[in-house]
């Protein structure tokens, strides 16, 4: 396999001076990986950096100059841009939210593209953003789905966290999915260190921060929009917020490469 444009046409080997432009406004990231995309496929090929990730972008910004051979820039060209317009999408669209507020923290979610987490986790970071578990062993994050499971053993939610705590590091903290404010008032009473509080109305967590009392890390999560998002952000007592659509939902940042 090989890009049989480039091949087909049978261009002259000749270094070239390229730019990497971006065309939107925006943060970048990704930078590291475009690198490598380029020297992957020719190792002689020269990618400095003119803007840093986590800077921000305008339409003109150059990103990076290239130098090499323009048949090898060509077939890796494409590549490199995915990259780059990706992650510097998730950077940007993290960052919108991060500036939304001033109360609470932004982290993200496991809702990443498949094989590309490392890399939307990065981008996140560049964004202002924090990442949540990397994954499954990464945390301990007690879900819906674990409470109903145990319920048909007939362990309670107590019982849950012990076991939780007992067959787990000592160092990682423990968090719960609550739902309900009759889930809350049990959970709040056990060992846990972190209560996620999913899919509440903005009364439900009111409440639920009156009966937390601060003994326990809040963050919210489900469906947080831009709107939303300000909307928490004006209830104090909310220490974090845990939102999917920054890597879910990403459009694509415009950048392209000029030669």
């Amino acid at each position: 396999m090989g890009d049989i444009t480039t091949e087909s046409l049978n261009l002259n080997s000749e270094n070239v001076t390229c730019n990497i432009v971006s065309k939107a406004k925006g943060i970048l990231s990704g930078n590291e990986v475009a690198r490598r995309v380029f020297q992957k496929i020719d190792k002689s090929i020269k990618y400095t950096e003119q803007t840093k990730d986590s800077e921000t972008l305008n339409n003109g910004t150059v990103i990076a100059k290239i130098f090499g051979d323009k048949n090898s820039i060509l077939k890796a060209e494409r590549t490199a841009l995915n990259f780059l317009q990706r992650m510097s999408g998730v950077a940007s669209l993290t960052n919108e939210y991060v500036n939304l507020v001033k109360n609470i923290s932004i982290f993200d979610t496991r809702k990443t593209i498949p094989g590309w987490r490392t890399l939307d986790k990065y981008a996140v970071k560049c964004g202002g953003g924090n990442n949540h578990r990397m994954n499954l062993s990464d945390g301990l994050l007690i879900k819906d789905n674990h409470i109903s499971a145990a319920n048909k053993q007939g362990i309670s939610i107590k019982e849950l966290v012990e076991k939780s705590r007992n067959n787990s590091p000592k160092n990682l903290k423990i968090e719960i999915e609550v739902d309900s404010l009759d889930l809350l008032t049990e959970v709040v009473e056990t060992n846990v260190d972190i209560i996620m509080l999913d899919n509440m109305t903005d009364k439900m967590i009111q409440k639920s921060i009156e009966i937390i009392r601060g003994r326990k890390i809040i963050e919210v999560s489900g469906n947080v929009d831009k709107e939303r998002l300000v909307e928490l952000d004006k209830i104090l007592g909310i220490d974090m917020v845990s939102i999917g659509r920054i890597t879910h939902s990403v459009k694509a940042l415009d950048i392209s490469l000029i030669i």
